[in-house]
């Protein structure tokens, strides 16, 4: 199947586009988690492309995925990640792992972290499929790190 997306550097005015794919991306989860709802669902998007890097997926100029990342002193973490419901088994997601460990790597950070709910069961999954390692588990989130080479 031929890639007909793109991962580019997310600017103020996709902020909408992110924050309608975010909120598709998780409510498909709703129906497990007890009516909560999920942090990246309440998000101001244009806050997070002003604060965090950030970057889009764009298939056919509409945003179908994102990721949001962290650089502290000691570590890189993957804060957010998502794709599109309508876009999913597309290799998106797996393509928005490889691209942060890429610039984790670029940024010479010898591993990156990311967390989960405990419900999401198909992202646990994709990343031990992809090599994570999980670290820790509590009630509602698992923690995954993943050693970059």
């Amino acid at each position: 199947m031929e890639k007909n997306w793109q991962i580019r550097k997310a600017l103020i005015q996709d902020s909408q586009g992110l924050q309608e794919c975010m909120e598709l991306a998780y409510s498909s989860y709703q129906s497990r988690m007890n009516g909560k709802r999920l942090p990246p669902m309440d998000v101001n998007y244009a806050d997070e492309i002003k604060e965090f890097p950030c970057w889009v997926v764009e298939s056919e100029k509409k945003i179908v995925g994102g990721l949001i990342m962290v650089f502290d002193k000691d570590y890189a973490s993957v804060a957010n990640i998502a794709v599109h419901p309508k876009s999913q088994g597309q290799g998106i997601g797996s393509g928005l792992l490889k691209f942060a460990e890429a610039v984790a790597k670029d940024k010479n950070y010898k591993e990156l972290t990311l967390a989960t709910h405990v419900l999401l069961s198909e992202n646990i999954s994709l990343y031990l499929h992809m090599g994570w390692v999980e670290t820790q588990r509590d009630d509602t989130r698992v923690y995954f790190k993943k050693v970059i080479e």
